[in-house]
Parts: structure tokens; sequence; C-alpha cells
């Protein structure tokens, strides 16, 4: 897993994709409003979503090592009010984060990701609830008629986390194997390898690396590619948008079956 973002910086981006969020839930005109890219649920619901998570990932942070994962226990009704749920939200941020800082990056503790490329760390807990903030964010703010796109630094990281977390496993890949590339403009790519012993992501050399002449003469091994912007990507990768917004070349069909897989089925 290539680490683009220290942990200070992880825990500063968290905060204030937490804040987005909330300056999101503060301006629609109902907490019931439907949320298009999650549409079985409404913000009201989202939001819920996003304070009870980041309690239970606090209180799984603090347990360290485990067998499994922590919940929240004794924590109080979600409020339905506007202003009291906009406080809750606050509350369970800060409880995140707290935890974090007080575990550092490199403790250990319970994740869904066992076989993933990603280790079962706090600085990797860190890096996924950033992209779960980060989309969500999304989530809320196309609700309210105002998305705003993913920043780069966010983006660029979020791409590779979730290559490396959500898709990576040793799980065989039922399908041909086969290799696809995702370009980024902004100048990174990633190679995602899928065959019987599971799925695996690399990063490639950028334009002008002393191996990038070698990747080029190798481009022919990958059957299929997406570009677009990194904020492009990680949207398409967390479904929030579809493959054809992207620049596409090779087989397609990869794609398709690339959303459709269940590692766990």
């Amino acid at each position: 897993m290539t680490m683009t973002l220290g942990f200070p910086v992880l825990l500063r981006l968290i905060d204030e994709r937490s804040t987005a969020f909330r300056a999101a839930v503060a301006s629609a005109p109902s907490l019931d409003v439907r949320v298009p890219t999650c549409p079985e649920w409404t913000l009201f619901d989202l939001a819920q979503h996003i304070g009870e998570g980041r309690r239970d990932w606090a209180v799984t942070v603090a347990a360290g090592p485990a067998p499994a994962k922590s919940a929240a226990e004794g924590a109080p009704a979600v409020p339905r009010e506007r202003e009291a749920l906009l406080a809750w939200l606050a509350e369970s941020t800060e409880q995140l984060l707290d935890a974090l800082r007080k575990a550092g990056p490199d403790r250990g503790c319970w994740t869904w990701w066992e076989t993933s490329q990603s280790p079962q760390t706090s600085g990797a807990v860190a890096r996924h609830q950033l992209q779960q903030m980060a989309v969500h964010t999304y989530d809320a703010q196309i609700t309210v008629g105002a998305p705003q796109p993913l920043s780069a630094e966010v983006a660029l990281d979020g791409v590779d986390e979730f290559l490396s977390t959500c898709v990576a496993t040793a799980s065989a890949w039922p399908h041909e194997p086969a290799v696809v590339d995702f370009h980024a403009s902004e100048g990174r790519s990633w190679r995602l390898s899928l065959s019987a012993d599971g799925a695996r992501t690399a990063s490639l050399p950028g334009p002008g690396s002393t191996s990038a002449t070698a990747a080029d003469q190798d481009a022919h091994a990958a059957n299929a590619s997406a570009s677009g912007t990194a904020d492009q990507l990680v949207l398409f990768l967390h479904g929030r948008i579809p493959v054809n917004s992207l620049e596409l070349d090779g087989d397609r069909r990869l794609f398709d079956q690339l959303s459709a897989w269940d590692p766990d089925e």
C-alpha cells in the first residue's frame, strides 16, 4: 500500500470533510429529502450512518487488536432536530479523531480488510475514514444541489486506497485473468491484476520517470484502462458516477465484471 498522506494530514482532512458534510446537512430544505446517490436513504439516514459509524470506529480503534469490531455502547439516540443533529455529528467526528490521535498510526486494530493490501492499523483506518467522509460529503452535497469535486490531494489518495483496501483480495477472480489500468489526469496511474490468486494493485511509473519507458512498452499488458481526473476515478470506484463518465480503452466488460464482483460470495 502506497501511503501518500501523513497521519496528521489524514486527521485534518477527516475534520475538514466532516465540517463540509455538516454544512450540507445544515443547508438542506428538509432532512427527509432523498439522497440521489444512495436512493434508499434520506439525508437523515445518511447523517445517522455517518454519526453512528464514526462512533463505532472510534471504539474499535480504542480497543486495539481484537477479533471483532466494537460497537459504541450507551450512545444517545440520534436527534432529529437539526441543530441537535449537527452537534451530535460534530461530537461523533471528534470521538473518532480523539481515538485516532491517542492510538497513533501504527497501532493494530480490527478491520474488515483482512486479505487486502492495507494493514490492520489505526493509520489505515484513518485513511479509509477520510475516503468514507469524502464520498459521503459528496452524497450530501449532491442532495442539496451543490456537489463539489474532491480535492486532488484527497482523490489521488482515494484511488490508491480504494484499490488497496476495497478491491485487493486473496479471493479468486472468477473470470479470465486480466489487467486493468487506471490513469488520473493529475499524473498518477495504477495497475490492477486479476487472477485465480486474487486481486493485487500496484502504482505505475509516472511520465518522465526512469522506468516510464518500460511501462509504456508494457502497455499492451492491460486488457482495459480507464482515464479521468482523480475525482472522477474515485466517484466511479465508489459507484457514484457511471463508467462512461471516464475515457475507456480495451475490454469494457471488465468494468461491469469488477462492479458486480463480491469476493466474499
